[in-house]
């Protein structure tokens, strides 16, 4: 009887451990192409399948699984580099945490933006819409302005980035002196608004093998919204005497003390301080992954 009971459980357990968990749907997202001359990249159709566990651990959907595809910015033999449009330290902080330090150079894009701001202001283009031309503009002059690598197996990704604050639909950018600065914050002071960032990467070099010159591979804008705390004057004076939102859309950066201006937050920190880390990670390993670098 006790050897029974034994082999009965034992079935029984046996039986429990193997049994497969019906599939879970993929998460889906899509990178928006604007390059008329570019062909999309695309995932493949999403046809509900749950990923078994072997091909999670033999294709990664995010960055950190194609980290070593990327060179090292000192490394002119790499096939694949990467460079930030961008003289934001904010932006290359963030870089740095999702392990590109050492990866990736930081030159400034030489696009003209005060002149693209009021070029774009006055096409009335949506903030969402504004934040995202604003960072393929930003790539763009960079890849133009770049040398072609000269071997034909060789890829440079340009990263643009741009951040704004949007409150019921005006912009906010940077601050124009402390007066300007005191009255974007006294504006958010009790209010909720939101925060756009736009992402884009262009490709250049490859030859006819991979990207045919220059490629915008995918743009996108990821937004957030933040609520401030009902701020007083005094508040806000001294957040302004430390100098700290002269530099920032919406003159306040949640990475350092405008931190405590913020009571709420829905979305992702990382695209109110620069650069949306997750999205990001997904379709930049995603470009790489359909490049075959």
């Amino acid at each position: 009887l006790l050897l029974s009971t034994l082999f009965s459980h034992f079935i029984l357990t046996s039986c429990w451990v193997t049994v497969v968990p019906s599939p879970q749907p993929r998460f889906h997202y899509q990178s928006i192409i604007m390059s008329s001359a570019s062909t999309p990249f695309s995932e493949g159709d999403d046809d509900g399948d749950g990923v078994s566990g072997s091909q999670c651990q033999q294709s990664g959907s995010l960055l950190v699984s194609n980290m070593d595809r990327i060179g090292l910015s000192t490394d002119a033999s790499s096939n694949l580099r990467l460079l930030l449009a961008s003289q934001s330290p904010r932006r290359r902080e963030i870089l740095d945490m999702m392990g590109l330090a050492g990866r990736y150079t930081a030159e400034p894009s030489p696009l003209d933006e005060e002149k693209l701001q009021i070029e774009l202001a006055e096409k009335k283009y949506s903030p969402h819409d504004y934040a995202r031309t604003l960072a393929e503009r930003k790539a763009h002059a960079s890849a133009v302005d770049m040398d072609m690598p000269s071997d034909d197996e060789k890829v440079i990704l340009i990263i643009g980035s741009d951040t704004i604050v949007d409150l019921d639909g005006n912009i906010m950018e940077k601050p124009k002196d402390e007066s300007d600065a005191f009255d974007m914050i006294t504006r958010l002071s009790g209010n909720w608004h939101q925060v756009h960032t736009g992402v884009a990467v262009y490709a250049v070099g490859g030859g006819r093998k991979v990207v045919d010159e220059t490629k915008l591979l995918f743009s996108f804008t990821d937004t957030a919204n933040v609520k401030f705390a009902s701020l007083t004057e005094h508040d806000i004076r001294s957040y302004i005497a430390s100098k700290e939102p002269m530099d920032k859309a919406g003159s306040y950066g949640i990475q350092g003390i405008g931190g405590q201006l913020v009571e709420k937050l829905e979305g992702d920190f990382f695209t109110v301080m620069g650069l949306p880390m997750h999205r990001f990670s997904r379709e930049l390993s995603n470009a790489i992954g359909l490049l075959g670098i």
